[in-house]
Formats: structure tokens, sequence, C-alpha cells
């Protein structure tokens, strides 16, 4: 996966992102990435089934304790999590990778969800990290 485009456009920018994510693994069943607006993430552009979960304090499950921990997370087994919000009953494991600006301030998340126990590794963590540094070394140029 490439580093996202020229886009000037923010929302183009984190739906490119997505895009490319979901098409990178066949591991990644639901690509989606949320944006921290205060205490709240709010859901952006996603590849995969509807989510009813549109908007997630920070704490609450695995997307607001990565943000509350200012940490990335790799959950190889959801239903071993007791934060988990279950977003499908086919998800098993979940990676989310925190989007940092240019100054380090986290401005948003990307989340991936596995129909498979223990579906990310190094290739995919990394994968993934890579696409949210690349967007948050944009961040205060995309509008």
């Amino acid at each position: 996966m490439s580093t996202p485009s020229t886009a000037t456009d923010r929302q183009a920018a984190l739906t490119e992102t997505v895009e490319a994510l979901a098409a990178a693994s066949p591991k990644f069943n639901w690509t989606g990435i949320y944006l921290l607006n205060g205490d709240t993430l709010e859901l952006g552009p996603f590849v995969g089934a509807p989510t009813e979960h549109t908007r997630i304090k920070v704490g609450v499950g695995v997307c607001g304790t990565a943000v509350a921990r200012d940490a990335n997370m790799n959950v190889p087994d959801v239903a071993a999590s007791d934060n988990y919000l279950a977003c499908s009953i086919e998800t098993k494991s979940e990676l989310v990778v925190l989007i940092r600006d240019p100054q380090g301030v986290v401005v948003g998340q990307i989340d991936i969800d596995s129909h498979e126990v223990a579906a990310f590794g190094p290739v995919e963590e990394k994968l993934v990290e890579d696409a949210a540094a690349a967007l948050g070394q944009r961040w205060n140029e995309l509008r």
C-alpha cells in the first residue's frame, strides 16, 4: 500500500487510506477511521458492514481505551476483552492505531476488525502504522 495520495481534502485522503487498507489484506474485514472530537471518537470513512458505534467516548471499548492509554492496541481475541464494544458477532480480533498530527497530538485512529483470532502480526501492524503516520504527517495541510 502506498501512502495517502496528494489529495488536499481531508475527507478524500481519509477515504483513500481506508479503501487502500481494506484492499491490502483479506484479514481486514472492517476498516475505518474515527476522528477525535473532544472526548468522543466520531466515525469517518469506513469499508465494511455498517456499525451502530458511530460515536465512542474516550475510555470505552478498544477504540476509546487506545486514546485513553495514548497507545496503539492489538487485541488478538476480543472475546477475552472485558471492555470490547461488539460491532459484529463475526469479529474475533481488533487493531487500533492512533493518528497523530505533526505535533504528536492524537487526532484520530484507524480501526481494523478481523473475523480471525490473532489476525494482526507485525506485517499488518506496520502497514496500518505507516498509513496512520502518513496521514498524521500531512494532517495540518489537509482541509
